[in-house]
């Protein structure tokens, strides 16, 4: 089981980013794929979880509004583009496989990548 993200970087606040996640080794057709993120000295907050159909999707409302979550099926991605950025959006993005496919218990996870940081500075 993969999960690899990138897309981190640098950015001022008001810009944004795209994440990617690229998966394999676990059948997409059953699991949701959800990202979390991790500032230093702060607890995990899950970010958004799209659901296997893409017909569910969930934001934390700290995002909503400015982030927005897609998959293509063609490259085994999932994206999180993020945009309006602000000073607290700065962390560490890891996506996350969720063993289900409507984003039940999207919070508890079963694989993880291994995380992409993001920076927001000007």
């Amino acid at each position: 089981v993969q999960l690899v993200e990138s897309g981190g970087g640098l950015a001022q606040p008001g810009g944004s980013l795209r994440l990617s996640c690229e998966y394999s080794g676990f059948p997409r057709n059953y699991y949701a794929i959800a990202w979390f993120r991790q500032a230093p000295w702060a607890e995990r907050e899950g970010v958004s979880c799209l659901s296997v159909s893409d017909s569910n999707t969930y934001y934390a409302n700290s995002v909503l509004g400015r982030f927005t979550t897609s998959r293509d099926n063609v490259k085994n991605t999932v994206y999180l583009q993020m945009d309006n950025l602000k000073p607290e959006d700065a962390a560490t993005y890891y996506c996350a496989a969720v063993e289900n496919r409507d984003c039940s218990s999207w919070r508890s996870p079963r694989f993880w990548g291994q995380g992409t940081q993001v920076t927001i500075s000007s």
